[in-house]
């Protein structure tokens, strides 16, 4: 499995991703992916203390990706009506698209998609600029957002989000995720919601 993992960091690094979009890619932490893009074959240094998360049997199945979005909307509905779902990108965009979907159908609220950037995608994200909004899709600005991604590692993803959504004036009612490998249960007083914790014991 390790090996598998180096294998397909350096090829990705190899297609000019940036260590956040391998992280995400592979669904480990910065500081793994960072790891995993170092290793040669004939050395064998230790890994951080992380977990690699495949989800692909959902991800690559549009009902089951449908089934997992209604219940991460159930969830997130738990906190209140919201009128935008903001997808973290990459992989929390197909299940915030879904849930938009869900959200308006439950609700009965216009609900309308926005996309996040965060930092760690950048070239040169040693900054400690937060990521953005996307331009293209909708705004958070005076509304009520909730914030979707695939996995939550450390947290510092989703904090962006949050502080950028309240620096445009946006009121964040809760963050669902799939798996949630740090425990936690609010990020900056924001509630998590996720179908899945990680333990370590």
């Amino acid at each position: 499995m390790k090996e598998r993992l180096i294998q397909k960091a350096q090829e990705l690094r190899q297609h000019g991703f940036t260590t956040g979009e391998i992280a995400d890619e592979l669904n480990v932490s910065m500081d793994t992916a960072r790891w995993l893009t170092l290793q040669k074959a004939e050395e064998k240094t230790e890994a951080p203390v992380d977990f690699a998360i495949n989800w692909n049997s959902i991800g690559g199945n549009s009902t089951r990706l449908s089934y997992v979005s209604g219940a991460l909307s159930d969830m997130a509905l738990t906190h209140g009506e919201a009128d935008v779902v903001c997808g973290i990108a990459v992989s929390g965009v197909p299940f915030a698209t879904v849930m938009a979907d869900f959200i308006e159908d439950m609700s009965g609220v216009v609900t309308s998609l926005a996309i996040f950037h965060p930092n760690k995608h950048r070239k040169d994200n040693d900054s400690d600029d937060e990521g953005t909004i996307s331009t293209n899709f909708g705004s958070v600005e005076g509304k009520k957002v909730i914030i979707v991604d695939d996995v939550i590692t450390s947290g510092k993803t989703v904090k962006e989000v949050i502080h950028t959504v309240r620096d445009l004036g946006g009121e964040p009612t809760c963050v669902t995720v799939l798996i949630d490998k740090a425990g936690l249960s609010e990020i900056e007083e924001v509630p998590v919601e996720s179908l899945i914790k990680v333990s370590r014991l």
